[in-house]
């Protein structure tokens, strides 16, 4: 689905950084290097970013 606003665990902002994450990894950037970057210092946030998977696009199908 869509990423969170914050982190689930300690409440930082992070909805905005997304875009910025998937960018640098597609243009094969290094994981921990782009975490370190946008300022995502803790592991619950840095695991928010690496277990997220985008699946908007795969529920938008099934709208009525």
């Amino acid at each position: 689905m869509i990423i969170p606003i914050r982190c689930m665990s300690c409440g930082k902002p992070v909805g905005h950084l997304w875009e910025q994450y998937q960018k640098d990894i597609k243009t094969g950037k290094n994981k921990k290097n782009v975490l370190d970057s946008l300022g995502l210092e803790r592991y619950c946030c840095r695991a928010l970013f690496m277990s997220h998977v985008d699946t908007l696009k795969d529920v938008a199908r099934f709208r009525q």
